[in-house]
């Protein structure tokens, strides 16, 4: 296993609601459940969504209100002067800033201002977007809601080709909330298997228990949204965490990723210490005379296991002994 945590995303996206207030409270809440990076969405409105898209189910059902995209989102980007301001707050706060960019200009505007770049699930068919960040020759965390193996093949090669950073694919499904039995976990591995390349997962299920099962089976990435509220109104909110839960959740992965340790099977220090505690030895079952031959009737195991181990009961068996035991001495010969 590799000695670099498991890096956790806070994903306020537009949990903030367009109020900057509240994605520094947001910000303040990531930093002391002790994730590692915190993330919003930036997105030019005209750029982003035409005047006749329709809602999602999910956010039509968040929400409780019938909207076009346009009209929900105008109420949830903040301006990109707000984020020059919120990437300054991270600073200070001690917390990385990320921002996930959904049209070119935002790309353009957030270069400066981040360091890696995370690509939705939305947008692993955008030709253009994509080129525009590989240019960047920055790392990328890419991920892969609603696709195919081939999208998501097509979109690694036209990242590679033209000079993207390393890359590395979280599984997702796109679906706030999602429902356990569409997470399918597993296609996680086959991610890893297929390209060769770290992968993790962007979690919009409810709860925490998937997040922590995709540390066990090797995520280096994890993305969980989390809001102060789950009773706010928003397309997100019923699908996040909320501060109490987000840093418990970070104290999972952290134990969970210590568990997983290495892929040696060896015994540890205290499990040595252990040993004679736990295993046992050849005893003897009841009194024999020295000379007299050791066999089945009397011989047995038991702790302490100090002693000739259980193994080589037939290297023992027949031999003669070398002197007197009392039931239950260790057998020497």
């Amino acid at each position: 296993m590799s000695d670099e945590k498991v890096l956790i995303i806070a994903e306020i996206g537009v949990n903030h609601n367009g109020n900057i207030d509240i994605a520094k409270k947001l910000i303040d809440a990531a930093k002391e459940s002790g994730a590692d990076i915190v993330k919003f969405q930036t997105a030019k409105l005209d750029s982003l969504v035409s005047n006749n898209a329709d809602m999602a189910d999910y956010q039509k059902r968040n929400i409780g209100a019938e909207k076009s995209q346009k009209e929900m989102l105008r109420e949830l980007l903040l301006p990109f002067e707000d984020f020059r301001e919120l990437a300054d707050y991270c600073h200070e706060t001690g917390i990385r800033f990320l921002s996930t960019p959904f049209d070119v200009e935002s790309v353009r505007f957030l270069n400066n201002l981040q360091g890696i770049w995370k690509i939705p699930s939305g947008e692993i068919t955008n030709y253009p977007y994509l080129v525009e960040i590989a240019h960047t020759h920055k790392d990328i965390i890419l991920s892969t809601g609603m696709s195919t193996l081939d999208d998501v093949e097509a979109a690694i090669e036209l990242l590679n080709a033209e000079g993207s950073g390393g890359i590395t694919l979280l599984h997702c499904t796109t679906d706030y909330p999602a429902s356990m039995a569409d997470v399918n976990l597993n296609a996680m591995l086959t991610l890893k298997k297929e390209f060769n390349l770290p992968v993790g997962y962007s979690d919009h299920t409810r709860g925490m228990e998937v997040s922590i099962a995709a540390v066990a089976m090797g995520a280096t990435v994890i993305e969980k949204h989390f809001t102060l509220d789950r009773s706010m109104i928003g397309p997100d909110h019923k699908a996040s965490l909320e501060p109490n839960e987000l840093k418990a959740l970070v104290s999972a992965i952290r134990n969970v990723e210590m568990a997983r340790g290495s892929f040696d099977k060896q015994p540890t220090q205290n499990e040595i210490k252990n040993r004679s505690i736990a295993r046992k030895s050849i005893v003897a079952a009841k009194d024999i005379k020295k000379g007299e031959k050791f066999s089945a009737e009397n011989l047995t195991t038991k702790r302490p296991g100090n002693g000739i181990s259980p193994m080589l009961w037939n290297q023992v068996i027949g031999k003669a002994a070398i002197k007197d035991f009392c039931e239950d001495d260790l057998i020497e010969i």
